[in-house]
């Protein structure tokens, strides 16, 4: 199985944010992790491709998920066929708030 191509637009510290990196790593998927809170160009670029300020956004082989948790991420990666079940455990909370700075 060939793994996918991933650009994820994170918050460096942000529940849903980390949730999306820990099914990266429960899945041991390489994926490029795009700073939207500190680079301002990965936050535009975010906003152009998704129509919407929300992150986390994630791309997996051109397809965008936007707004969205990393029990979502995890959900399409099995659809697509792009992961197979693990017994494996996410070492974080992978549909936790940010709180009051989840917009951007």
């Amino acid at each position: 199985m060939n793994s996918p191509t991933i650009i994820a637009y994170l918050k460096p510290s942000c529940g849903w944010s980390q949730g999306v990196r820990a099914i990266m790593r429960k899945y041991s998927l390489s994926y490029e992790d795009r700073d939207v809170i500190n680079d301002r160009a990965q936050y535009a670029e975010m906003l152009a491709k998704s129509g919407q300020p929300l992150s986390p956004c994630v791309e997996v082989n051109g397809h965008l998920l936007a707004d969205v948790s990393g029990d979502e991420v995890e959900a399409y990666l099995l659809q697509a066929g792009l992961v197979q079940p693990t017994s494996a455990i996410a070492d974080a909370p992978t549909d936790q708030a940010c709180g009051a700075h989840h917009k951007k």
